[in-house]
């Protein structure tokens, strides 16, 4: 982004860096679309479109891939930001999937069932040939090997060794009949920078973010929400703490922190002290069987 102005500050380069690869994606593709997942990169990379191509409208179609066990909140805050941005979105479900769930199945096996074969699925049914996320390479090790424009073979899988160059902000999008491309317009920003970005450009996020006295179970070093899709174990005991989410995925995976942050601004100043990444709190991130890159390479984004 050398021919930028130099007085720019860190979060409006980011922001242009963005711009330009979601235009990239609209340039180089027939059918690309953006993966809605309701977290706040979601929130973020909604925003970012929203600037890259206004007045005209966004040139992507919406996708979630619901697994069926988000938080309520996410759901509604779904809804309700589709609706006020005048957004379709398919919201797909794995139709195999109907019973899978991580008590029985463990994290990899129902991940597979409900994420990986389920975003393959709509990928392939509506013949999309790029998927665009909001996955950043500060998150976890397997997601900073990731180029930009990340290929995927035939079957959805990936190839860590087997990537191109990206030199200079250049991207190739040429792509083969039955492969895609996984696009990360967020890849170089961090926690964050996502956070002071939300404050500058006052972006709605899920309440979910924010401390509130909520219900929870201790698991090991992880405080789960005692919620109907958890199944609380007889040696649990079910507690009521001052927590938020720092990381958004299935109520059964995702894990608190305690905290007093009930704004944007209290997030940042308790961020500037963290010394672990949001991905800790994901139980799937802890089942060494099934690891980021193992699902990675398997078709998950």
């Amino acid at each position: 982004m050398s021919h930028l102005p130099a007085n720019l500050t860190h979060i409006a380069l980011l922001e242009a860096e963005s711009i330009y690869i979601l235009r990239e994606v609209a340039a180089q593709f027939e059918k690309p679309a953006l993966l809605y997942s309701v977290g706040k990169d979601s929130s973020v990379l909604l925003h970012l479109a929203k600037k890259a191509f206004y007045p005209a409208p966004i040139p992507f179609t919406f996708v979630h891939v619901d697994t069926g066990f988000k938080f309520e909140e996410m759901y509604r805050f779904r809804d309700e930001t589709m609706q006020a941005a005048g957004l379709s979105l398919i919201v797909y479900k794995n139709p195999a999937g109907d019973t899978a769930n991580p008590h029985d199945l463990g994290t990899q096996r129902c991940c597979g069932i409900l994420k990986t074969s389920a975003l393959l699925q709509v990928l392939k049914e509506n013949n999309f040939d790029a998927a665009i996320g909001g996955a950043r390479r500060d998150e976890e090790r397997s997601r900073a090997k990731e180029r930009i424009f990340s290929i995927r073979d035939a079957f959805g899988q990936w190839d860590p060794r087997n990537q191109r160059p990206e030199l200079w902000n250049l991207f190739n999008g040429m792509i083969a009949p039955g492969e895609n491309v996984r696009a990360f317009p967020l890849s170089n920003w961090t926690e964050m920078d996502i956070w002071c970005y939300i404050a500058q450009e006052l972006i709605p996020v899920v309440p979910l973010y924010f401390a509130q006295q909520r219900k929870i179970v201790r698991r090991g070093s992880l405080l789960l929400p005692a919620d109907s899709s958890i199944r609380i174990r007889p040696d649990e005991v079910v507690e009521e703490r001052m927590v938020r989410y720092r990381s958004l995925g299935c109520m059964p995976c995702s894990g608190a922190i305690e905290s007093s942050a009930t704004n944007i601004e209290e997030i940042i100043f308790e961020l500037r002290a963290a010394s672990t990444s949001e991905r800790a709190l994901r139980v799937i991130d802890h089942d060494s069987d099934g690891s980021m890159e193992k699902k990675k390479t398997e078709g998950y984004f």
